[in-house]
């Protein structure tokens, strides 16, 4: 929410109520007007996983956990 109360959702009007909330809190003068801002991630944006991808991860995992289990009851 902005100042006055009203709910912002595009990226402009969060990032300037952020700016505007820091350098309040901050104390900081001499606020630039935010314009275009690049993002940038400490990881690289991943596509989610399907519900199949999931599925075949959980298996292998199943598999690896059973081969160890035997492994072990050889020893």
């Amino acid at each position: 929410m902005n100042e006055k109360g009203d709910m912002v959702t595009d990226l402009h009007s969060i990032l300037a109520r952020w700016r505007n909330h820091f350098s309040q809190l901050l104390n900081v003068h001499g606020i630039k007007h935010v314009g275009k801002t690049e993002l940038h991630t400490a990881e690289p944006l991943v596509p989610a996983l399907s519900a199949f991808e999931v599925e075949m991860v959980i298996e292998k995992v199943k598999d690896k956990h059973h081969q160890v289990l035997i492994r072990s009851q050889q020893n």
